[in-house]
């Protein structure tokens, strides 16, 4: 199948610099963006992470080979964290507060905020300067430079563009009720994603009001705006507004 613009990488994600190592994770234009969630994929999020975390040992180490990183955290009351299937690494300039659990492997890099309360599973990404909020939890997620869940979400096995803002209970839902896998609906197929989990890719300064919720395998171009309390389902183009 011939995917629609809107979907590649360069629609949906139009600042971000595809051609950088480092910080960022890297996607393959000629894919389709989900398949960095597929765990068996060779360029998935899970190994991208492993290879950055290795490439990081000497200057950012896991917590529990960083004394230095460890006394700072027992310094914020209840920050918790648990390597036993891989590093938590923390970049200096990151703000963690208070009663925060890490699950590792997982990465949170320059300036980004993790608010009090939140819960960082396994295979999350956090880059420089993204949020995460109060009482929020991520999971095999990636949320790329500068953007927000910052008050009472759920980011599971999902993409947050540069900018976008997920409102307070926004939840991106990631598995079908009947444990199947998920399907996008495009321009009025059903198109197989070959993932049992997958939650939602919303491009970039895209809004979802409180409380709204996605449905597994939706996908948002840039500047979509999603009114309080509403369920969305499927893949749209950019400037699309859902109430």
């Amino acid at each position: 199948m011939e995917w629609p613009s809107y979907t590649h990488i360069s629609s949906l994600f139009p600042s971000f610099d595809n051609s950088k190592t480092g910080a960022t994770p890297h996607f393959i234009d000629e894919e389709p963006v989900w398949n960095i969630l597929d765990p068996n994929s060779q360029n998935s999020l899970k190994s991208q992470l492993i290879n950055l975390i290795k490439s990081k040992q000497k200057e950012v180490e896991g917590l529990n080979s960083n004394p230095q990183q460890v006394k700072k955290l027992q310094g914020t009351s209840g920050v918790t964290f648990d390597e036993t299937n891989g590093p938590v690494v923390i970049e200096d300039s990151a703000k963690i507060e208070p009663s925060v659990h890490l699950i590792g492997p997982c990465y949170v890099g320059e300036n980004a905020q993790i608010r009090h309360g939140a819960y960082i599973r396994e295979n999350s990404w956090i880059c420089s300067d993204a949020v995460v909020g109060h009482c929020s939890e991520v999971k095999h997620s990636i949320l790329l430079p500068g953007s927000k869940a910052p008050h009472f979400n759920y980011v599971g096995d999902s993409i947050l563009g540069k900018g976008v803002n997920l409102g307070a209970g926004v939840k991106l839902s990631n598995l079908r009720n009947d444990g199947t896998e998920v399907y996008l609906r495009i321009e009025g197929e059903r198109v197989a994603s070959g993932l049992r989990k997958f939650g939602a890719i919303l491009g970039e300064d895209s809004q979802l009001g409180c409380n709204a919720v996605t449905n597994p395998g939706t996908i948002l171009g840039c500047n979509s705006v999603v009114w309080p309390n509403v369920t969305v389902t499927g893949v749209h183009p950019a400037q699309s507004i859902h109430r």
